[in-house]
This record gives C-alpha cells, sequence and structure tokens, in this order.
C-alpha cells in the first residue's frame, strides 16, 4: 500500500468516483472529490491540481499500483472516467507487484527459521504465499546468514519464544563453563539475543532480583512452572543493550570513554564496520587514526579488540589499556619455545 497518507486518500477518493454509476465524472469533478476528501481528513490541506491528478490515475493503472480497468469515454469534447467493471475496486484486490516483492523478500529472511522445532508454520505458510501469489521458488540460495544449525541449545529457541510471548516463568537447569555441577533456578524470560552465532536468554532471576542472562548451549533443562510472572514494563532492551558491546553488563556501570588507535590499512574497514554505535574519529595522521567508543568495558569488547590484533591499539583508560595489554603478553608468553 501506499505509505503517504495524502495519496492513499486521494486513491479511495477517485476509485469511489470510478465505482459509481449514476454520476459522470469529468477530470474537474475527480479533482473536487479529491481535493474534498483532504480537506475532510485535514482541513488546512491546500490541496491537488489537475498533474498531480494525472499521475495519481497512472498510478493506479500501473502493476505498481492496482491495474484498475479504467475507461475513458466520451461526452462531447469531453473525456469522463468510469471502471469497466462497477464491481471492481482497489480495497478488494490482491496485493500489487511491489507488495508482492516485499513479501517475497520477507518470506526469504523468515525462511531462515525453517526446520527450527516451534516454527514449523514457517514451512507450511511459505509454499502457501508462493502458491497465492504466484511466488516462483529460486532454484538457488541468493541470500545467506551467519547461522550454525549445529550450535547446541538451538531447538530450544521455540519453547523459549513461547515463553517469552505467552510470559511463562521457567525453571532452568544450567551449567556454565567454569562450575563442575549445573543448578537450578527461576528465571521470568523477557527477551532473545543472538550475539556471534551464539543465543541468550534475558530474564528476571528473583533469587537476585535482577536481570539475568544465559547461553542457550549451558542449558541442560527447561520446565513451565505455575508461577506468577513479573513483568517489568520499564525495562527497554534497546537501551539496555546500546552501551555496551555482545551482551555482558554489569549491574550499575556506567559507560565510559575509550580511546582507540587503528593501524591505517585497517582504518577502512573499521569506518565501514563500526566497533560500536557510539564510534567517532578523533584524530588521524599517516600512520593511523584514532576513534572513541562511548561504552561499558566488559568481556566481548576485549574480544572484539584482540581480533584485530596488532591493528588496533587501546589508548585510554589506563586500566583498561593495561587489561588488554597482560591478556597479549599471557597470549605471546604461551608461544615462546
Amino acid at each position: 500500500m501506499p505509505n503517504n497518507k495524502n495519496a492513499l486518500i486521494r486513491y479511495q477518493a477517485l476509485d469511489k468516483c470510478f465505482r459509481n454509476p449514476g454520476r459522470r465524472y469529468f477530470w474537474e469533478e475527480l479533482l473536487e472529490a479529491c481535493n474534498q476528501a483532504l480537506s475532510d481528513f485535514d482541513p488546512t490541506s491546500d490541496g491537488i491540481q489537475r498533474r498531480q491528478l494525472l499521475d495519481d490515475i497512472r498510478f493506479m493503472e500501473s502493476e505498481q499500483g492496482w491495474s484498475i480497468p479504467l475507461e475513458r469515454n466520451k461526452d462531447g469534447k469531453r473525456v469522463f472516467y468510469r471502471y469497466a467493471d462497477l464491481k471492481f475496486s482497489i480495497n478488494n484486490q490482491p496485493i500489487n507487484e511491489t507488495e508482492a516483492n516485499q513479501l517475497k523478500s520477507a518470506l526469504l529472511v523468515l525462511s531462515r527459521f525453517k526446520g527450527l522445532p516451534q516454527f514449523e508454520w514457517i514451512n507450511e505458510i511459505i509454499p502457501r504465499f508462493e502458491q497465492s501469489f504466484n511466488f516462483r521458488p529460486e532454484s538457488h540460495d541468493i541470500i545467506g546468514f551467519d547461522h550454525n544449525e549445529y550450535l547446541r541449545g538451538i531447538d530450544r529457541i521455540g519453547d523459549l519464544f513461547n515463553a517469552v510471548l505467552y510470559r511463562k516463568v521457567l525453571s532452568i537447569k544450567y551449567k556454565p563453563f567454569h562450575v563442575p555441577e549445573p543448578f537450578d533456578y527461576q528465571l521470568h524470560p523477557y527477551y532473545l539475543k543472538q550475539y556471534n552465532s551464539r543465543w541468550f536468554l534475558l530474564g528476571y532471576n528473583p533469587e537476585v532480583s535482577k536481570i539475568t542472562i544465559i547461553a542457550l548451549d549451558r542449558i541442560e533443562n527447561v520446565e513451565e512452572t505455575g508461577a506468577y510472572y513479573t513483568n517489568d514494563k520499564t525495562l527497554n532492551f534497546q537501551e539496555y543493550f546500546e552501551d555496551i558491546v555482545g551482551v555482558s553488563r554489569m549491574e550499575d556501570a556506567q559507560p565510559i570513554k575509550v580511546e582507540l588507535f587503528v593501524a591505517k590499512d585497517q582504518v577502512p574497514y573499521i569506518l565501514t564496520k563500526p566497533l560500536h554505535g557510539s564510534q567517532k574519529r578523533v584524530f588521524e595522521n599517516e600512520e593511523g587514526l584514532v576513534i572513541s567508543l562511548k561504552v561499558i568495558p566488559n568481556f566481548e569488547l576485549e574480544q572484539l579488540i584482540l581480533s584485530h590484533g596488532e591493528k588496533i591499539q587501546v589508548l585510554s583508560p589506563e586500566i583498561f589499556r593495561e587489561k588488554i595489554k597482560i591478556r597479549l603478553t599471557e597470549a605471546l608468553f604461551k608461544y615462546r619455545l
């Protein structure tokens, strides 16, 4: 459908005129009907002129519009407009070509979930759309995602998705990498997050009265409970992740300014794929570029910086610079003969 509200109002007004068998609509009457509809919606509207009216009619006749069956009938030297089929209406038409292509693109994205438990409906709905809207299935993939289908815990996404959607409190048996035995706790699930090809579940942990983040690949068992679900309506996950890289966030931590030096040959990569949304250019010379980030330092930020090897150097703050230096020193020590 058209995105512009005024355009949609005009198309609806024209559609009504074209379907009216009891009156002949010349361009002057069509223009008056459009401007009246615009004025009814917005009294401050200036209306449109004849040129815009003719452009609207051409759009409605096009494949990008509704391919309306419009007749131009002569009455002396004048022409009036009417549908060849008076039962036709843009409101009972299937989606147009542009909308079909947009929907097809969306289905391509949805298809990445095919085969996952609890998402079997996608396997059923895609062929129906292909048949209903005459989509031609592609003979080969034309888009790929960074998706590890062998990742442990991925089979739980459907159940956890439903738990978040329907606000079900969960009893989870969880085993982090650094503990010998799994332990049980209750979680009120709020959000599923993917980072670095891994999936994480965020929720309220009543035992510690704070948000807890767990990796799906470390979950050993999940069961729904009948406990009352605590919903935090003040929590905005876009803001929650805004100041960090990845998913780890220390409670009550505040973002700080981190300055990094980027080697000259690495600069194009850092500029086209920023390390963080807060990235800013500070200074540039023949040797490279100094950038700044406003972030809460965490393990994921360390890993991201270290992944660039010698191409990125931490300049400040000193405590964070020293932490990276220690990790690099320990790594170098392991390569000594």
